[in-house]
């Protein structure tokens, strides 16, 4: 199954941009994901396993990177599709 997800963090620190940034460039990495940047947020689409590994991995890393922060997410399924 295929699936949209729309992500944004929120890193709890004035110097803001770098995580935001570097969580970006790792998704980017993710060669099975399409992913689209915007002002307001990033999607994440791909196949529901590999979108969910990828998350799991790059949310862990930026966790463990910055002190304090927040991710929120909405997920669509079968996207593209009406």
């Amino acid at each position: 199954m295929k699936v949209a997800v729309d992500i944004s963090l929120y890193p709890l620190d004035a110097d803001f941009i770098p995580p935001i940034k570097d969580v970006i460039d790792r998704l980017n990495t993710h060669e099975d994901l399409e992913v689209w940047t915007n002002a307001m947020s990033t999607q994440v689409i791909g196949d529901f396993d590999t979108v969910m590994d990828a998350l799991k991995a790059e949310i862990g890393t930026t966790f463990d990177q910055i002190p304090k922060g927040v991710f929120v997410m909405k997920m669509f399924n079968h996207p593209g599709q009406h």
